[in-house]
């Protein structure tokens, strides 16, 4: 899992082999089969491995915060930090170096891959199905077909930060800097928000109150 995990994250699912992984792990092509049936079910295995916890964190903050709102809608703010922020809790308990851990996350969602495992899939159902309500609550004015592309964009702004930031580093010859990542989710945050909410009409923009993490950690 580990050798996999190392190749997959460097040069993509489809550009690694049985024995690339076997070579690297100090293992024979049988062990492969013994343990997963086959490579695809090794992929499966690591792509559950990473993504069903984060879906699991991104579920369980949001029970906290729809909570604490009551009846009210949660604040846009608070639910995209909900979304985003498991990726940074899950790269703390990750093996894999931070840089790895993102490519990797990278790899899974940019990647052209058939579809995602079924053991995937149905967490991703869940998880999207209750955000997907709690952005409509929190954004009433925008239409349902509306909301979904702009929640769809955003994912599409979460995936290429994770996979490219090396490559915004290089092409601006360092000015991007080396911020931290919670630099980085501020940052996301605000950008995010702005897109969802664009043309919506508010009185008072709400901020994320306190330090998230404090709600499950």
């Amino acid at each position: 899992m580990d050798a996999a995990e190392d190749l997959f994250s460097e040069r993509g699912f489809e550009r690694v082999s049985v024995r690339d992984i076997t070579e690297k792990a100090d293992a024979n092509v049988a062990a492969v089969n013994y343990h997963f049936g086959n490579r695809e079910g090794l992929v499966e295995q690591v792509m559950a491995r990473y993504i069903n916890p984060i879906n699991e964190e991104r579920v369980a903050r949001l029970d906290v915060l729809e909570r604490r709102s009551g009846s009210k809608p949660v604040p846009l703010e608070e639910l995209l930090d909900a979304f985003v922020r498991p990726f940074a809790t899950q790269v703390r308990r990750s093996e894999l170096s931070e840089r790895m851990f993102y490519k990797l996350m990278g790899r899974i969602f940019g990647d052209e891959m058939p579809r995602l495992p079924d053991v995937v899939l149905r967490g991703f159902e869940v998880m999207l199905g209750r955000f997907r309500k709690a952005f409509a609550k929190a954004l009433p004015e925008v239409s349902s077909e509306e909301l979904l592309w702009r929640i769809h964009f955003t994912v599409g702004a979460m995936i290429h930060t994770m996979a490219h930031s090396e490559t915004l580093n290089h092409l601006s010859n360092g000015d991007s800097g080396q911020p931290s990542m919670e630099v980085t989710l501020s940052r996301f945050i605000r950008y995010a928000a702005a897109g969802m909410r664009e043309g919506v009409q508010i009185a008072e923009v709400a901020k994320p109150k306190g330090n998230q993490d404090e709600f499950l950690f």
